[in-house]
């Protein structure tokens, strides 16, 4: 994976780890549609070590369910490209990396529709002490770029909750 592949230098990601640093906290993931970009993003910055526990990516829906845990009543019910369904993988990568904080990214990267959802369609959430955020993006671009806001995107939630 090439840096043009990852995106521009992490400088949101070194400010996330930094902020996680300087608390003694942790950081996990677990990704759908961005296939690891975050994981890469974050470990791109010197020392993410400290930080970083771990990913995981569940690019299937059955792995969502049979290997991270999500509930499989969460992906009945709401769907895999759900504000439940990030939620519930951020809460489940904590419990499996053992970590202070998760970060989790599911979507529909396209061109298809996925659940009858378009290509855009993402949802990123935020784990951590006793919170949990998601926020619902319509991304426009083709699926390099709509992979690569929903890393910037899910980063800057963090932030935010960091903050």
């Amino acid at each position: 994976m090439t840096q043009a592949e990852i995106g521009p230098p992490p400088q949101l990601a070194a400010g996330c780890l930094d902020l996680l640093r300087a608390r003694g906290e942790t950081l996990a993931t677990a990704e759908s549609l961005t296939a690891g970009l975050i994981s890469a993003r974050l470990a791109e910055v010197p020392g993410a070590s400290d930080v970083l526990r771990g990913g995981l990516v569940a690019y299937a829906t059955d792995v969502k369910t049979s290997v991270l845990g999500v509930p499989s009543e969460v992906v009945e019910r709401y769907g895999a490209v759900s504000a439940a369904c990030a939620e519930a993988m951020a809460t489940r990568a904590l419990a499996v990396f053992g970590s202070d904080w998760a970060v989790a990214a599911t979507g529909v990267a396209g061109p298809d529709l996925q659940e009858g959802r378009p290509a855009g369609t993402v949802y990123v959430a935020v784990a951590g002490p006793g919170d949990v955020r998601t926020q619902k993006l319509g991304l426009d671009g083709g699926r390099g770029e709509i992979r690569a806001a929903a890393v910037d995107a899910v980063l800057a939630l963090l932030e935010a909750a960091l903050a």
